[in-house]
């Protein structure tokens, strides 16, 4: 049974609790897993050492990031605690999972039920129980991060999820960690955080993923392609399908939130973390398909400017080149990601989708739209 203790005179509790997670499998994460730190102190930053057991928050960390972190975290023998509103089941043993691990997990994860946009909630809470390092997987603006610096002034690290979609659309790519950035962009709160972080003088990390994908996802990235694929329908992608983007899968993003722990190099710097391999969007379908066991699939080509999907999204996708590199992480950090395209994807759909769970039911009305009217070849 789950252990509840009740702290001073608020609403807050903390409970054991399971989170939905997957084994990582085959020996190479586990190498990975056992990386060296150097015990130095970074100059001008707090300091926190992976090697000692610490106290982590984590904003979020039962839908999809933070689900796969939380169990390395946990297995690297931190405690960890889970902040979130509480809507979403936090207790879920997936397919891979042993039930001496699911059960051992289970007896470690502690849970903060709160809304992180309550802010005098968040100041008192944390601020009573005191981390040392705080991973903030669900910032979106800057002012939900401020409260959680003033509550912990003896803050060791500060590791924020941010997002590659920061930078300006650019004709030389890939995206390095210097180029421009974009203060327009719908990720604008994620970059006035790296700011912000910058300006109050916090031993922080930022990573930027680009495109994610692996079991769980709650974005129709690989999703969108397996559910038409399952259907026996065609793929319509806008324009050539030669657009290149760039895929990364979550436990390789998990390993690099790991490696950046109590890394002196990793204080103040900004890494971007994807796949190794770039993609065309004709190329992601075929790989979809063969990670699936479908056939060969149709592609339908079409020109996005002769329709009007009104407020849908006909493809899940910006309809341009996007993509960065990754060589910062793996000189600085010594990360590397484990997964291959074809393999992420069939390590996704096996997990996931192949069992037949999905986050979002099949919605084929814009196919529809685009297959009924005279397809414009690009």
């Amino acid at each position: 049974m789950a252990r509840v203790v009740a702290l001073q005179q608020n609403q807050l509790s903390f409970s054991p609790l399971a989170s939905s997670l997957s084994d990582f499998s085959g020996t190479r994460l586990q190498t990975q897993l056992q990386f060296k730190r150097k015990l130095c102190h970074p100059k001008g930053s707090f300091y926190v050492s992976a090697s000692s057991t610490k106290k982590i928050l984590i904003m979020g960390g039962t839908r999809f990031i933070g689900v796969f972190l939380s169990r390395l975290l946990v297995k690297e023998g931190h405690q960890v605690t889970l902040f979130t509103r509480g809507k979403a089941p936090v207790t879920q043993q997936l397919p891979g999972e042993s039930d001496n691990d699911y059960a051992d997990f289970s007896s470690k994860i502690l849970h903060l039920k709160g809304d992180r946009k309550d802010f005098d909630f968040v100041k008192s809470s944390l601020s009573a129980e005191g981390f040392d390092v705080v991973y903030d997987i669900n910032g979106r603006e800057a002012d939900e991060v401020e409260p959680i610096l003033d509550a912990l002034p003896n803050l060791e690290q500060f590791i924020y999820c941010s997002s590659a979609g920061v930078y300006l659309k650019s004709d030389l790519l890939p995206h390095a960690e210097t180029d421009a950035v974009d203060p327009k962009s719908r990720h604008k709160g994620k970059l006035e955080t790296e700011s912000l972080l910058q300006a109050r003088g916090v031993n922080w990390t930022s990573i930027r993923p680009v495109y994610i994908y692996g079991p769980l996802n709650y974005n129709p990235v690989e999703e969108w392609f397996f559910h038409r694929l399952k259907a026996g329908r065609p793929i319509p992608i806008p324009s050539s399908g030669l657009q290149i983007t760039q895929l990364g899968h979550v436990k390789d993003l998990a390993t690099a939130f790991i490696q950046v722990l109590g890394n002196e190099k990793a204080s103040k710097e900004v890494f971007n973390i994807s796949g190794e391999k770039y993609v065309t969007f004709d190329g992601l379908a075929r790989a979809c398909a063969k990670a699936g066991g479908f056939p060969e699939p149709e592609i339908i080509h079409y020109n996005p400017k002769d329709f009007d999907f009104g407020k849908k999204k006909s493809f899940p996708f910006r309809d341009q080149h996007f993509f960065a590199s990754i060589e910062k992480a793996k000189r600085v950090l010594g990360w590397e990601p484990e997964f291959g395209l074809v393999e992420g994807l069939a390590d996704s759909y096996n997990l996931d989708f192949g069992r037949g769970t999905y986050r979002k039911e099949a919605d084929f009305s814009t196919d529809d739209i685009i297959l009924g009217k005279s397809l414009v070849s690009v």
